[in-house]
């Protein structure tokens, strides 16, 4: 028993010792990392020289002290990659896991050329009818997706996709900047956004923004259906569990948070 789990212990000795390293990435030794990690120092200096082999870690030759090396370079970078072209893959296991909990329909929605697009819908069982069909630009200001983008994103990417005269889509539409801007304040508290039949009189939905590594929304998840099923009250178990979800999704997308 005990030398099964021996292995485990080195291994996860040896990520606690990567670990130390990512908030600054500042040079450090082994006695240094020892005493940081309540680690002995040889066990230390025999996981240095195993990381330092496989280029997790590099060492200073003037000074001996240890940093990160360029294997963690190659692993975020392909990551990254990961993380543009495979999006939809990582989010439909838990927007489909959310339409069978909620019975209702969900989709994850992006930006693509500065037009806002339905990316994926995870139909529920009712298939309320959607005006647009996947990948059909939406206008974003009506969107419940939309107007979660735009309001955790900097005022000045807000300009630029509400550029212009807004269309009004439904006699609930905002077309008012400034009332635009009131209403993102409302969105960032909330944390979340609600269209009240904004974009067809016969649906609701409620959206939260996704967000990325660097701390900026880069796509929504939205539930979708009739004003009767959804009221968009801080309370209600949709919302509450959108929230979740939506915090499960951007940690994927390497957000940490605030």
């Amino acid at each position: 028993m005990h030398d099964i789990a021996k292995p485990y212990k080195s291994l996860e000795k040896a990520l606690n010792i990567l670990v130390a390293f990512q908030a600054r990435n500042q040079e450090m030794g082994t006695i240094e990392l020892s005493e940081m990690l309540d680690l002995h120092r040889s066990t230390v200096g025999r996981i240095l020289k195993i990381l330092v082999s496989y280029d997790f870690l590099q060492q200073n030759p003037q000074t001996k002290k240890f940093s990160l090396g360029p294997t963690n370079i190659l692993l975020a970078k392909s990551l990254r990659q990961s993380l543009k072209t495979d999006r939809i893959h990582i989010v439909k296991p838990y927007l489909d896991e959310l339409r069978d909990l909620l019975a209702n329909t969900v989709i994850f929605e992006t930006l693509s050329l500065h037009n806002w697009i339905m990316a994926y819908v995870s139909e529920g069982p009712g298939r309320i009818r959607l005006v647009a069909d996947i990948g059909e630009r939406m206008p974003i200001h009506v969107a419940a997706g939309g107007k979660a983008f735009l309001a955790f994103s900097p005022r000045e990417i807000r300009n630029v996709l509400l550029e212009g005269r807004l269309r009004r889509l439904t006699k609930n539409s905002i077309t008012d900047k400034k009332k635009l801007e009131r209403h993102f304040v409302e969105i960032r508290k909330k944390g979340y956004a609600f269209d009240g039949a904004e974009y067809d009189e016969s649906i609701h939905a409620v959206s939260v923004p996704v967000f990325g590594y660097e701390g900026m929304p880069i796509a929504s998840a939205t539930v979708a259906s009739t004003p009767q099923r959804i009221t968009g009250e801080n309370d209600s178990t949709v919302v509450l569990e959108l929230k979740k979800v939506g915090e499960k999704i951007s940690k994927r997308f390497g957000y940490i948070g605030e």
